[in-house]
């Protein structure tokens, strides 16, 4: 998988020009939106087929500051799935110099739209297949 970049906006910046907090966890979800568009289940695919995936929890290590004007380059990877959750890790390092600035995951759960949770081992084998060979693809960072 290819990584996502982020170009730091100076809307993202607080007072002192380096980005506040928050938007580390918006570029986790802009990275995972990607990711899950390459793997080829965006998730228009998933609502169109009744199923969604809310973020049950999210946490982020920060490292080293990002400031306005930098490019930013975000590693999303599947590093758990079990076919009613999942869970994606996340690095963000400055595209110019490889530094680290964060690290975190989001952890995801499976659900049918009236908010029943939804095995897709049973429900979508097809979507089970692509998650759980990304996983198992990818290093596990528990």
């Amino acid at each position: 998988m290819k990584s996502y970049q982020h170009k730091v906006q100076y809307y993202e910046t607080d007072g002192m020009g380096i980005v506040h907090h928050s938007n580390y966890i918006r570029w986790f979800e802009e990275a995972r939106v990607d990711l899950l568009e390459q793997l080829g289940c965006g998730y228009d695919r998933i609502e169109a087929a009744g199923f969604g995936s809310p973020v049950l929890a999210v946490s982020c290590q920060y490292k080293t500051m990002a400031r306005f004007g930098e490019t930013v380059q975000i590693l999303a990877r599947i590093t758990a799935y079990n076919g009613v959750r999942m869970t994606i890790g996340y690095e963000i390092f400055d595209a110019q110099t490889g530094t680290l600035r964060c690290t975190g995951e989001s952890r995801h759960c499976f659900m049918q739209q009236d908010g029943r949770p939804v095995s897709l081992k049973r429900s979508w084998p097809e979507l089970d297949r692509i998650f759980s060979r990304a996983a198992d693809a990818s290093p596990n960072t528990d």
